[in-house]
């Protein structure tokens, strides 16, 4: 029970993070997907870096420990990579900032971005049993993390993803600050 209380915070502090940094409006998803306000990307790659160093230093702590990995299924997770985009890109919502806005009560948040949750899961469930044993036949890498596949140390790991995380970021300002140079 108490974790799920402790979910419960982490989701009102992670929802409030993403309205105050104006993440639950419609444009700033849908700009993303028009290479013009990087907000988003750059606020997710952050939060990934932060819980990634958190969470493995808190379990080399041995405070916390992981949940069984589900498998990796390469084919499985580009796919619904692609479906997801798909509808994120159409909708102009992602699930968290479809929650928080749902949240903040607004009703063009429930009806493309929660209704479209529900008619995916619908979907997912209804193609589940013809559709997974095909795609879990190929590239399937079982339960594995990318340091365990790649043998290397978590941390080592965590400092490639918030260096590329870095490099990311810098060419985006650099990019963006050459485009509103070049259109004054």
């Amino acid at each position: 029970m108490s974790n799920l209380i402790i979910a419960l915070i982490i989701g009102v502090f992670f929802g409030i993070s993403l309205n105050k940094a104006g993440l639950t409006k419609y444009h700033k998803i849908v700009n993303i997907y028009r290479f013009t306000d990087m907000t988003v990307l750059k606020f997710m790659m952050t939060a990934l870096v932060v819980a990634m160093a958190g969470l493995y230093t808190l379990r080399g702590l041995g405070l916390v420990t992981f949940p069984n990995i589900p498998a990796t299924y390469v084919v499985g997770n580009l796919i619904g990579g692609i479906v997801f985009g798909v509808g994120m890109a159409l909708s102009g919502y992602c699930p968290g900032t479809a929650a928080a806005g749902a949240g903040e009560g607004k009703l063009d948040y429930l009806i493309p971005g929660l209704l479209g949750f529900l008619v995916g899961a619908v979907i997912y469930g209804l193609t589940y049993q013809q559709v997974f044993p095909a795609i879990s036949a190929l590239a399937n890498y079982g339960n594995t993390t990318m340091p365990d596949l790649w043998n290397i140390s978590p941390f080592l790991t965590i400092l490639a993803f918030a260096l590329m995380s870095l490099l990311l970021f810098y060419f985006i300002e650099r990019v963006g600050l050459q485009r509103k140079s070049s259109n004054q």
